[in-house]
C-alpha cells in the first residue's frame, strides 16, 4: 500500500515534487486509520524519507462544541467534531507548494479540553505528511492532499470496532460520508480494511 500511495501522490505532481507530500489516510475507525498510518510511516522510514505525522484526533472541536447535540449524534459527528478549518490552516496549507513550511503537529488535547499549545515546525525539504482521520475527501478539503488512501470497511466491522458510546455517531456520519462525497471514487488507493492487521489493495 504505501508503494501504491507514494507513487500516487507523486503522479500527482506532474510539473516536479513539491517540498512535502501530503499523503492521507481516511477511514472510519480511528485504531484502523492510526494502524495504516503508521506502518505507511514506518515504511516510508525505511525508504529514508522524513515523515510529518499528524492525527485528525489531535485537531478535535472543543467538548461545548461536539457534544451540544448530544455524544451520538451523528449529524455533530459529520459536521462539528473535527476542525477541518484549523487542519488547513496549521498543517495542509502550510505545507502546499509556497505555503512557507511551518506546520503545526497538534491543536487541542481532547482529555483537557483546551489547546495542546504546540510549537510550529519546519517540514525539511523532501518530507512526506502522513495524516489520518476521518472524511478526508470531503469537499471543504478538496485539494489539499496529494493523494489519499480510502479504507473501505463495512457497517457491521465499523460498529465491532468503535467503542460502543461512538457506534451510532461513527457509523451514521460516516454513511453520510459515504452518500454525499463517494470517497471510493475520489480516492488515489482504496484499501480494504475488514481485518486492519491485514489490509488489502482494491484493484
Amino acid at each position: 500500500m504505501a508503494a501504491a500511495l507514494l507513487a500516487a501522490g507523486e503522479a500527482a505532481c506532474p510539473g516536479g515534487l513539491p517540498a512535502v507530500l501530503r499523503l492521507g489516510v481516511d477511514g472510519a475507525v480511528p485504531g484502523d486509520r492510526v494502524l495504516v498510518a503508521d506502518a505507511l510511516e514506518a515504511s516510508l522510514g525505511a525508504r529514508a524519507r522524513p515523515v510529518l505525522r499528524v492525527s485528525a484526533e489531535d485537531f478535535l472541536r472543543p467538548r461545548s462544541v461536539r457534544l451540544e447535540h448530544g455524544a451520538d449524534d451523528p449529524g455533530s459527528g459529520w459536521e462539528r467534531w473535527y476542525d477541518d478549518a484549523a487542519l488547513l490552516r496549521e498543517v495542509l496549507d502550510p505545507l502546499a507548494p509556497g505555503g512557507g513550511g511551518l506546520w503545526l503537529p497538534t491543536l487541542w488535547d481532547v482529555g483537557r479540553d483546551r489547546a495542546t499549545r504546540a510549537e510550529r515546525r519546519r517540514a525539511p525539504a523532501g518530507a512526506v505528511l502522513v495524516l489520518d482521520g476521518p472524511f478526508l475527501l470531503r469537499w471543504e478539503l478538496s485539494g489539499a492532499f496529494d493523494a489519499v488512501a480510502h479504507l473501505v470497511t463495512s457497517r457491521a466491522a465499523i460498529t465491532r470496532r468503535c467503542a460502543a458510546q461512538d457506534v451510532a455517531r461513527t457509523t451514521g456520519a460516516w454513511a453520510r460520508y459515504l452518500d454525499e462525497t463517494e470517497p471510493e471514487h475520489r480516492a488515489e488507493v482504496l484499501v480494504r480494511a475488514e481485518d486492519p492487521a491485514r489490509p488489502a489493495l482494491v484493484g
